[in-house]
């Protein structure tokens, strides 16, 4: 006899990245030279400066204990300086919390927010995780359109028609993962006047404003916003720190003590050097950022060659660090072109499904993989053009 899983776990899968980098890990264990160019991990290291920080912190003896649960007050004044400089938000410091990435807010977030039987507005297509969250805290998602005909924007219109009483928060994601929809100053006044009309808590998770993107906008620059908004955000992407594992929610006071008393049961508080170092790399000048787009820009071509080598269609203007197409109609979804491209020429895209049902038809591409393995993977899709005619 075993112990059952618990119930909520029927309605969660693995993620569908694990799932993935299982089968193709066994592919490479038999010979297969796969090129993955599906997971958003970036392979450029942060800065010298950040890694000099981090090693001089760790060589203090005292630097090894167990630390605050709302983070060093350097790091916290470290963010608020880094939304006042590039945001144009002010935030005192009990307005920030840190996180261990921003992948830990959104359950932090929903478990201090929402009941059994609350709604939650999730966009399809969306990041995988803010459904996995809801379910597992016993709150049932509802899905609303981003759809390429309205701009992937939320049809607002649409959405009034719903049944809202339950609602009691809605996710947003601009500048936008997959599709590459830059934030707008209009986007985050609708949204803001949508959840004091409806009393709906809105969360906008920002980790892409710096890639390839030269205007970095806040949902809480909007007036009022903070009375009903929360925002995420990470140094993952904009920074190249992925593992490290280092990210914030900012917030009405309020909201970010209700937070942290999720967090509080959950950790211990990050490693004193990381928060250090953290500290650090928000305070790098615009030129970190421009070098970085530099060489983002030099992939992101590539990619567009590929893409037309295949002839499917995409947005020019889409910023962070994913390029995300539609596929012809040689193939009846993303799935099928995704699964046969890495069958037969050992290529990993990844279909557009898995962000929901309004992505069946396109494929979504990393930029976290150098020139030479991009130029490796536009030869591979040569020949399986090629080979398809």
């Amino acid at each position: 006899m075993r112990i059952q899983k618990a119930d909520k776990l029927k309605n969660v899968k693995e993620y569908y990245f694990s799932r993935k980098l299982k089968e193709i890990q066994k592919l490479r264990e038999q010979g297969k030279k796969v090129i993955n160019l599906g997971i958003g991990s970036p392979d450029l290291p942060p800065s010298r400066k950040v890694i000099e920080k981090l090693a001089e912190e760790a060589r203090h003896d005292n630097n090894h204990a167990y630390q605050s649960y709302t983070g060093l007050p350097e790091l916290r004044e470290a963010f608020a300086g880094w939304y006042q400089q590039y945001f144009d938000v002010k935030l005192s410091s009990n307005e920030i919390l840190p996180l261990m990435g921003s992948k830990e807010g959104i359950m932090h977030i929903s478990m201090a927010f929402l009941n059994p039987g609350d709604k939650v507005l999730i966009p399809d297509p969306g990041y995988p995780t803010y459904s996995s969250v809801t379910n597992l805290v016993g709150a049932t998602p509802v899905f609303y359109d981003l759809k390429e005909e309205n701009g992937w924007l939320p049809d607002w219109e649409t959405i009034e028609k719903e049944d809202l009483s339950r609602v009691k928060l809605m996710w947003i994601n601009y500048p936008n993962m997959p599709t590459g929809t830059p934030a707008t100053k209009d986007l985050f006044e609708k949204v803001v006047h949508f959840g004091l009309q409806h009393n709906i808590l809105i969360v906008n998770d920002n980790p892409y404003s710096f890639v390839l993107n030269d205007e970095q906008r806040s949902i809480l620059a909007v007036d009022n916003a903070k009375e009903i908004a929360l925002e995420l955000n990470s140094l993952s992407k904009s920074h190249n720190m992925a593992g490290w594992r280092v990210g914030m929610v900012a917030g009405d006071q309020e909201y970010i003590s209700a937070v942290l008393q999720v967090k509080s049961n959950m950790d211990s508080g990050m490693f004193k050097a990381i928060q250090l170092a953290a500290a650090e790399a928000v305070k790098l000048n615009r030129a970190w950022y421009d070098q970085l787009n530099e060489t983002y820009t030099k992939r992101k071509k590539i990619v567009f060659d590929l893409f037309d080598l295949l002839g499917f269609e995409y947005n020019k203007k889409q910023v962070g660090m994913f390029v995300w197409a539609k596929i012809n109609k040689s193939y009846e979804n993303a799935e099928q072109f995704s699964d046969r491209l890495l069958d037969q020429k050992a290529v990993f895209i990844t279909p557009g499904s898995i962000f929901g049902s309004n992505g069946r038809q396109y494929v979504r591409i990393s930029l976290c993989s150098n020139i030479e393995t991009l130029k490796e993977a536009y030869e591979r899709v040569a020949e399986f053009v090629k080979d398809e005619k």
